[in-house]
C-alpha cells in the first residue's frame, strides 16, 4: 500500500468536537477519486490537537468511509505508552498501517528514537511507515538511522521530506537513501511542491496533502511520473505553483483549511485553537489561488 498517491484529508473540527459528517464526505471523496491510499491523522489532520478519543474516532470514521481503500493512521504522540496505545486503536479500527512521527518535547537523541520505533514495532499487526518531518518534530534523520529503523519488522515505508528542486540532487538524495535501507522498504516523497519531482527521482509513493482534497489532479500527476513522463508531471505540478506558494507562506494546513472552506466541504471554524483560520487579504490569497489554478486546468483541458 505504500506507493503511488496517499491522499491525507483535513480533519475538520471545532473546539468542541469533530465535524463527522464533513470528515467522512472529505474520505469518501477520496474513495470514490481511486487514491492509492488515505492518510488519516497525519500533519493535515491534526492529530497533536486531538485527545484519544477523538483520535480513536476519526480512525474508525475514516476506515468506513474509505470503503476498503487503504487507510494509514498517524499514530504519534509524546510518549511511548501513549503511541501503543493509538496504535491498537488504529489497528481495531481496520487501519491498514500506522504512521509514526518522533513527537517529542525535549529533544530526542538517534538512540531514543530507535527505540521508539523498536518498542511499536515489535508490537504491531499492521505496517508502519516512519515519518520523518524535521519542520516539526525539530529531529532529523540520518541515513544510517533510517536503515537501523527499517532493519526492524513491520516497516515498509519512509515518508521524506521534500527532496532538492534539481533533478539530479533529487535522484542523488532518493538513491542515497536506497542504499541505506531494504528492497521491500518504499521511500515516499511529502512536501507537496516535490510530489512530482520526489516520484520522478525514484520515490515509490507521495505522501500528499493537496491529494486530500483535489485527489484527481493529484493523481494526474501521480500516474505521470509513475510512467515516466517527465514533462507531464511537472508541467501538471507547476499549474498548482499558487497554492505551493501559499503552502510556503501560511504553512499547508491553514492553506488546505482555507481552500476546503471555499470549496463548501467544511464550515468556519475548523480548525483547532490556538491556531487561526486565514481571514481578510490572507483569505483573498488564497480563494485568487484556487481560481487561478482553476482556470489553468480548465484551459489545459480544452
Amino acid at each position: 500500500m505504500f506507493t503511488g498517491l496517499s491522499a491525507f484529508p483535513l480533519t475538520p473540527m471545532t473546539e468542541e468536537s469533530i465535524d463527522e459528517p464533513a470528515f467522512l464526505e472529505i474520505v469518501s471523496r477520496l474513495h470514490r477519486a481511486g487514491v492509492d491510499s488515505i492518510g488519516a491523522l497525519g500533519s493535515t489532520g491534526s492529530y497533536a490537537y486531538l485527545t484519544s478519543d477523538q483520535r480513536k474516532r476519526v480512525a474508525e470514521l475514516a476506515v468506513r468511509a474509505a470503503e476498503g481503500t487503504p487507510v494509514l493512521i498517524g499514530i504519534g504522540a509524546l510518549r511511548t505508552v501513549d503511541v501503543l496505545r493509538h496504535a491498537e486503536d488504529a489497528q481495531n479500527a481496520g487501519a491498514s498501517a500506522v504512521l509514526l512521527a518522533p513527537v517529542s518535547y525535549q529533544p530526542l537523541t538517534e538512540d531514543e528514537v530507535y527505540g521508539l520505533y523498536a518498542d511499536v514495532a515489535a508490537e504491531l499487526s499492521v505496517p508502519l511507515c516512519v515519518y520523518d518531518n524535521p519542520g516539526t518534530t525539530r529531529f532529523t534523520f540520518s541515513d544510517e538511522l533510517h536503515g537501523r529503523i527499517t532493519a526492524l519488522p513491520n516497516v515498509g515505508s519512509v515518508k521524506i521530506p521534500a527532496t532538492p528542486a534539481d533533478p539530479q540532487e533529487a535522484r542523488a538524495r532518493v538513491q542515497n537513501l536506497r542504499q541505506q535501507i531494504p528492497n521491500n522498504v518504499t521511500i515516499g516523497v511529502s512536501g507537496d511542491a516535490a510530489g512530482a519531482g520526489g516520484l520522478l527521482a525514484g520515490c515509490e509513493a507521495w505522501y500528499s496533502v493537496l491529494g486530500g482534497l483535489w485527489p484527481e489532479l493529484c493523481l494526474e500527476i501521480t500516474r505521470a511520473a509513475q510512467r515516466g513522463d517527465a514533462d507531464e508531471a511537472r508541467l501538471l505540478s507547476e499549474q498548482l505553483a499558487p497554492i505551493w506558494a501559499l503552502f510556503g507562506r501560511y504553512g499547508s494546513l491553514r492553506v488546505v483549511a482555507a481552500i476546503a472552506e471555499h470549496m463548501g466541504l467544511v464550515g468556519s471554524p475548523n480548525l483547532p485553537r490556538p491556531l487561526l483560520e486565514l481571514l481578510g487579504t490572507d483569505r483573498a490569497q488564497v480563494d485568487e489561488a484556487v481560481r487561478s489554478v482553476i482556470a489553468g486546468t480548465e484551459g489545459a483541458a480544452r
